[in-house]
């Protein structure tokens, strides 16, 4: 949803209902989603982007006389 959707349907709820906005959202967008009056942005790209982390478990039985 553009800016100004965003805008009118701030203006639509009237404060009834806390808003969030997600989707598209990047460094050069958060601004201007911010300045519509939405109470939430969602930004997925934070963990979409981080690295992949290979964690492993291993693990031995204690021998039954320990």
């Amino acid at each position: 949803m553009p800016p100004d959707v965003l805008r009118d349907a701030v203006a639509l709820v009237a404060g009834r209902v806390p808003l969030e906005a997600s989707g598209g959202v990047t460094l050069e967008t958060i601004r201007a989603i911010a300045q519509t009056g939405v109470d939430y942005i969602s930004v997925g790209r934070i963990t979409q982007s981080a690295p992949a982390v290979d964690i492993g478990l291993d693990y031995r039985l204690a021998a039954p006389d320990a």
